[in-house]
């Protein structure tokens, strides 16, 4: 069976009844459903917090690996009908890196390439690579999963040079002695 109209165009009702049976629906979308919570017109404030909240009950481990496929509906859905300070937001953003660290370590997921972060979104309504898939920290990157603790792939190139200097160096010495033993 299938819902067959947009979730942001759905009542209150209708928000209630599709997810008391979301497994009857083939195409059902957990993503879509708190996307559209935000887009919807036809929810007051109170309305789209009690869909969130009743959504929360069925999927909130779909919702918390949200942080890491589009963490910027995470944030708004986490913070309807709140207002936030900007140490508020900048706290939240902490919070979500260190859980998609979390996340990530947990189901020893070892790319980045997720959501969000897998397609090209320069915010240009022309540009002819919206919605293209890209390879993390390639050319048309917008934005990358990165977290404190990791060993950035510039520092590890520069350990390698140096080391490879290092390495040369010993090796140019000892040949250097020994030339001067044979000599002497």
């Amino acid at each position: 069976m299938k819902i067959g109209v947009k979730f942001n165009q759905l009542t209150y009702a209708e928000y209630l009844q599709i997810i008391e049976y979301h497994q009857k629906y083939t195409d059902f979308n957990t993503l879509g459903l708190y996307r559209s919570i935000l887009e919807n017109e036809k929810l007051d404030l109170d309305r789209k917090i009690a869909v969130r909240d009743l959504a929360h009950t069925k999927f909130l481990k779909t919702f918390e690996f949200l942080q890491i496929k589009d963490p910027y509906t995470y944030i708004q859905v986490s913070t309807i009908g709140e207002t936030l300070t900007k140490a508020d937001e900048y706290q939240l953003w902490q919070d979500v890196r260190i859980n998609q660290e979390q996340i990530l370590k947990g189901k020893k997921i070892k790319h980045r390439n997720f959501g969000n972060y897998s397609k090209h979104n320069c915010g240009c309504d022309d540009c002819p690579y919206n919605g293209v898939m890209i390879r993390q920290g390639g050319f048309l990157t917008e934005s990358t999963i990165q977290f404190d603790s990791d060993n950035h792939r510039l520092a590890r190139q520069s350990k390698a040079r140096r080391e490879a200097v290092e390495n040369r160096n010993f090796r140019d010495n000892r040949a250097e002695t020994a030339d001067r033993l044979a000599i002497d």
